[in-house]
């Protein structure tokens, strides 16, 4: 019995230390994980706030570029001329000028310059694309094309030039006729050369209306060149140069024609012909486009009520911003324009590409054209 009280004793003397050393190690454990939660909760704050505060910054960076964005499409825009193609890149005048309000004083005067400018540039119609002219002092503007004006449909890759002469062709087929036209500048003509060279049509000038005095005339050589064209078998129009300044002096320019075109019959049209004057004043400088088309317009019709086709006769500057093409589109268009390949939006029948060609018949320079018309089997 005393054996087993002594053994007892100790047993339970032993257990107690190990008890107390269990619970400090797992007390020990709990305080570590405690620690190492609290640390990773504060770096984790950490971490949000350092979040937020870039997200601040970067939209603080966003908010002042897209202001100096605005203050350049507003006020000083890099956009060039050649990036100007299409007037809907332009901004509604009004709501344009409202947005300056809030620009210095420079950049809203540069704005409505500009604005200005554009207004200046403005054709009849408000949709299509713009085509560049060249105006009379050298300078270039663009002009919109009307959506409401029939336009060409040549496919200029069957244009082809054969100096002297330019050469239309569709599907391999030549389907254009090659045309002078001549005054008494032209020298004495030789039109059995003419034909040989290749010439089918001859435009004689008949006569003309003095740009500073307003006399008519009838070309010097206008009866020589009619019948000389027709002894040589080409086909002939003719042209009148008008300096009217009314509607009842077109109208008399176009008696003159009718009456001196007795005896000949022709089969190409009656061109009428006004311009610029460069270097000189002239009568008609000081029209207005409405009043040139008024003009046109009694010319042509008189032309037309006699059983001839009337023409208008001009340059790209004189047909786009000197006349209202929408009140003349039942007229045929004899464009000049000395390019390799015109660029006229609109359609046109007869083509002058050159004022200085070269052909046999013809001393010095010759006005030469090309006709996308068979005007023989009208």
């Amino acid at each position: 019995m005393g054996l087993t009280d002594d053994f007892n004793s100790d047993e339970n003397r032993t257990g107690l230390p190990v008890v107390y050393m269990s619970v400090g190690v797992v007390a020990f454990i709990l305080m570590i994980l405690c620690v190492v939660l609290v640390l990773n909760r504060k770096e984790s704050y950490s971490e949000e706030a350092r979040q937020a505060a870039l997200q601040k910054q970067q939209e603080a960076a966003l908010a002042e570029q897209a202001a100096e964005e605005t203050d350049l499409e507003i006020g000083q825009s890099t956009l060039t001329s050649d990036q100007l193609d299409f007037w809907d890149m332009y901004k509604d005048d009004t709501s344009s000028l409202q947005d300056t309000k809030t620009l210095s004083e420079n950049n809203y005067e540069a704005k409505a310059e500009a604005l200005r400018q554009e207004e200046e540039e403005k054709d009849l119609s408000e949709g299509g694309i713009k085509t560049k002219v060249n105006l009379p002092d050298g300078t270039e503007q663009w002009v919109m094309i009307n959506a409401y004006i029939a336009k060409n449909n040549y496919d200029y890759v069957g244009l082809v030039s054969q100096e002297p002469l330019m050469k239309y062709y569709e599907n391999g087929q030549k389907v254009s006729y090659m045309g002078v036209d001549i005054s008494k500048e032209s020298g004495n003509v030789n039109f059995g050369q003419l034909k040989s060279a290749g010439i089918d049509y001859v435009m004689v000038r008949l006569g003309l209306r003095g740009y500073s005095t307003g006399e008519l005339s009838v070309d010097e050589n206008y009866i020589m060149n009619m019948e000389g064209a027709k002894s040589a078998g080409l086909s002939t129009g003719v042209t009148f140069y008008s300096q009217a300044v009314t509607t009842e002096e077109a109208i008399e320019e176009a008696q003159v024609v009718i009456d001196y075109l007795s005896g000949y019959e022709i089969n190409y049209p009656v061109a009428f012909q006004m311009g610029y004057i460069s270097n000189d004043k002239s009568r008609t400088e000081n029209l207005s486009k409405m009043q040139l088309t008024e003009i046109a317009t009694a010319f042509c019709d008189k032309i037309s009520e006699a059983g001839y086709t009337p023409m208008i006769y001009g340059n790209k500057y004189w047909l786009l911003r000197k006349l209202d093409l929408t009140k003349l589109s039942k007229y045929e268009i004899w464009l000049s324009q000395s390019e390799d390949i015109p660029d006229y939006p609109y359609t046109f029948s007869m083509w002058q590409y050159t004022q200085t060609g070269k052909i046999t018949g013809i001393t010095g320079d010759a006005n030469l054209n090309i006709s996308f018309v068979n005007y023989d089997m009208r």
